[in-house]
């Protein structure tokens, strides 16, 4: 199992894995994903840190508080979805950069 690690070289991957993270937590912020809703009638836009950016409801549902609330849980949920999903392709990546640990 450890036939081809070579142990003494361990600080320095580590220190690899805390720079390539921290390289993809500053890309994670500058991707931006966006779900929408009821056809399009509300779109969320998110970072990939999972931050909300923008919000976009259509005219519309300003009558219908409750029609709203449930595009808006919709829609939120989505992109938070591919918030993470992001995150764990790019976590797998940097693992696997890392020598396969876990890839």
């Amino acid at each position: 199992m450890f036939e081809n690690i070579d142990f003494s070289k361990m600080g320095e991957m580590l220190q690899k894995a805390q720079e390539e993270a921290k390289k993809m937590e500053e890309n994670s912020k500058n991707k931006e994903f966006t779900a929408k809703s009821g056809g399009g009638l509300v779109k969320v836009t998110a970072n990939g840190a999972g931050e909300i950016i923008d919000l976009e409801i259509d005219d519309s549902l300003l009558e219908d508080k409750e029609s709203m609330q449930i595009l808006l849980i919709s829609a939120i949920n989505d992109v938070l979805k591919m918030v993470e999903e992001d995150k764990k392709l790019v976590a797998s990546q940097m693992l696997g950069s890392l020598g396969g640990f876990g890839g």
